[in-house]
């Protein structure tokens, strides 16, 4: 691979006459650059605390520790308070006396640990399970500590030596999963039956946990959900006595069932928990208790077996248990829900377009308002909302142009950033200029797009076609760790990304569009939409182009193979369909599949066959990079090494890229920096004049 600083992108950026700004950006820089993620706030709103990741520049080694802020400090700086080399410590929380506990792996597994913020003293170990920690949470009255991981269903403790081994009988390495067993593997692991992720209660005594009773009683599956399932699915309520949990049974229809359900559970009762939306057959989730504990905030989705499906903000009285639709009327998908300090109202997030910003909701009328501010860090994607006792909200912000910071809005308005950890790396990298635009796409619906290129440039760009995945998702105003339009547009390319027909933050029926329909909007919407940036911006070379995309980003890469075969100069797949009917049967999370096509392919082949691009590959002249991953179960590597087949066999010029250690997505750093070098070597191939 050569070295994409000083070949790719100096030399493609200097035969563009690009004005020097500083240098462009590169692949390294993307898996080098600091990750703040979790902020949490001290009971009284002064304290912040976050997490931050640092990557050594030259083995790609990571590792994660916790920093302060002090909001009353003029131009108060990060100071590190558990940060121990070789170590990482996690997922931070104050506990009501002022105390920090966290996660680490100090002990040689992942255990809760605590320490004060301010002392400086060392930290102090929390609790010493048998099982592995995945999260916590401190009760109100800080006299419990909720805590889930996997942990055998047969154990009465937080882990135990299970009698019950399961896939693994013996006397050989094989693994046997009897009929009704649900999912064999999931994501990028295969399953241990007989082992979830469980919820258990401990008391807190003295600063260590004691005495831990589980919170699932007879239920058997996950809490919180796998894969992605994390602290938002479970809660404390008021009392610090009623735990809520959300989780979907795991039995013979898991992995067709998107029915995640709500439980509550009152601490050292003999009650079983009590599932409050069973009479919801779809998604419930993000429980949300109110400051009085008369309340729970939740979203909930109507139809069964649609992951996508719009979640609607709901409100149950705890006391009368009438429940309600608060945003019923509303066009959007809830994405987190927090309640206001004073209980009268709740700020939830959601996609808008391009942008993923806060609205506030009225508890008594519903009534929603976008929160505004006048300044360019409320804009883009907002996470990690936590209502401040003074009315303020401390928020995670980033967008294509910037990485992940930490910022305050005021009750009033104003904003103030706490961070700015890669202040120095981001000054020495090329600014880039970022344009939306929009157009009639398929049946005439407005579509919208973005166009991200190297500041200052001069003459014509050749673009990278970006395509995202989902396909219910957005490329969006957001900064990304994986495909990130900023680095795209580094080597001298125009980077132009279209949320076409069945992506989000347009309504529901907008991203309800592409069901059944795989190959036909969505594509015209990328034909049109590519068109549509060239007129914008005349410097775009949309001749001179390569498609590139993930996921379903893939699969359109394959249908544009034999669909749109002289559209590009280039196309890179990664872990795309190729065969809608191996997929079918191969991938884990059966209810994708069958809800996208309308049924299991047995039962309407002519679905999934209307848009399969194997049916098609007699049409492909397209050189074609690949990539997939041996640890990918959502779209098994047998898709991609077809892929690559088809291409070999067809004499196309053709690359296959394979990662052993990575999942549907490429995360660590030094796969990261391969995975680009390889990409833009494909692209230079193809696009440089």
């Amino acid at each position: 691979m050569r070295n994409h600083i000083l070949c790719s992108a100096i030399a493609l950026a200097a035969a563009l006459s690009t004005p020097a700004f500083a240098r462009p950006m590169t692949e390294v820089d993307l898996a080098t650059l600091k990750r703040v993620a979790a902020p949490t706030a001290s009971p009284d709103g002064r304290w912040v605390v976050f997490q931050m990741t640092e990557t050594e520049a030259e083995t790609y080694k990571r590792s994660t520790g916790l920093w302060l802020v002090d909001r009353n400090a003029k131009a108060a700086k990060p100071v590190a308070i558990a940060d121990t080399a070789g170590k990482n410590e996690t997922a931070p929380a104050f506990h009501p006396d002022g105390n920090l506990y966290f996660l680490s792996n100090a002990s040689g597994k992942s255990q809760v640990w605590r320490i004060d913020p301010k002392a400086g003293d060392a930290a102090a170990q929390v609790t010493d399970a048998n099982a592995e920690v995945s999260g916590f949470k401190v009760s109100p009255d800080g006299k419990r500590l909720l805590v889930w991981g996997d942990v055998p269903r047969e154990c009465t403790d937080f882990g135990c030596d299970a009698k019950d081994k399961g896939a693994l009988p013996g006397p050989g390495t094989g693994r046997l999963y009897k009929d009704g067993t649900g999912f064999v593997r999931h994501w990028d692991s295969w399953e241990t039956p007989g082992t979830y992720s469980r919820p258990f209660v401990f008391n807190l005594d003295g600063g260590k946990a004691t005495v831990a009773r589980a919170v699932d009683g007879g239920l058997t599956g996950d809490s919180p959900s796998k894969p992605f399932g994390g602290g938002e699915e479970l809660a404390w309520g008021a009392d610090s006595r009623t735990v809520y949990f959300t989780l979907r049974k795991a039995d013979k229809d898991e992995p067709t069932s998107t029915n995640l359900d709500i439980y509550s559970w009152l601490v050292d009762s003999r009650m079983m928990p009590a599932n409050l939306t069973q009479d919801n057959p779809a998604t419930d989730t993000l429980p949300a208790p109110s400051p009085d504990g008369k309340f729970l905030a939740y979203a909930a989705m109507a139809r069964p077996g649609y992951e996508a499906d719009r979640q609607v903000l709901m409100l149950r009285n705890l006391e009368t248990g009438e429940t309600k639709k608060l945003t019923d009327a509303w066009d959007r998908s809830v994405g987190s829900i927090a309640w206001a300090k004073d209980g009268k109202s709740l700020l939830v997030t959601a996609q808008d377009v391009l942008d993923h910003p806060v609205f506030r909701v009225d508890v008594k009328s519903g009534h929603l308002v976008k929160l505004e501010a006048s300044l360019a860090e409320w804009e883009g994607n907002i996470g990690d909302v936590t209502p401040l006792p003074d009315g303020a909200i401390l928020y995670s912000r980033n967008s294509i142009a910037d990485p992940t910071d930490l910022f305050v809005r005021a009750a009033r308005g104003g904003v103030t950033r706490l961070t700015n950890v890669n202040k120095t790396a981001m000054a020495e990298i090329d600014p880039v200029d970022v344009k939306r635009i929009n157009f009639p796409g398929a049946n005439g619906d407005r579509v919208w797009g973005q166009i991200v290129k190297p500041a200052g440039t001069t003459g014509k760009l050749p673009v990278a076609f970006l395509i995202h995945g989902g396909p219910q998702g957005s490329f969006g105003e957001s900064w990304s760790t994986r495909w990130n339009p900023r680095l795209f547009s580094a080597p001298g390319y125009a980077a132009v990304t279209i949320d076409f027909h069945g992506s989000t933050g347009y309504g529901q029926a907008f991203t309800d569009s592409i069901n059944k329909d795989w190959g036909g909007k969505p594509l015209e919407d990328l034909k049109l939409g590519l068109a549509a940036a060239g007129a914008k911006d005349t410097q775009l070379d949309i001749a001179n182009a390569c498609a590139l995309g993930g996921s379903y980003g893939g699969y359109m890469t394959n249908w544009i193979a034999g669909q749109w075969p002289d559209g590009f100069k280039c196309l890179v797949q990664h872990d795309g369909v190729f065969d809608a009917r191996a997929m079918a049967y191969e991938t884990e999370e059966l209810w994708f599949d069958e809800w996208e096509h309308g049924g299991p392919y047995f039962d309407v082949p002519q679905e999934y066959e209307k848009w399969n691009p194997v049916n098609h590959v007699t049409k492909w002249k397209t050189p074609m990079l690949v990539i997939t991953s041996e640890k990918d179960f959502r779209i098994p590597y047998t898709q991609g090494l077809a892929t690559f087949t088809a291409l070999q066999r067809r004499g196309i010029p053709s690359q296959l890229l394979v990662f052993p250690d990575e999942n549907h997505w490429v995360l660590k750093g030094q796969n990261s920096v391969q995975w680009y070098g390889t990409v833009f070597d494909w692209l230079d191939t193809y696009l440089k004049k």
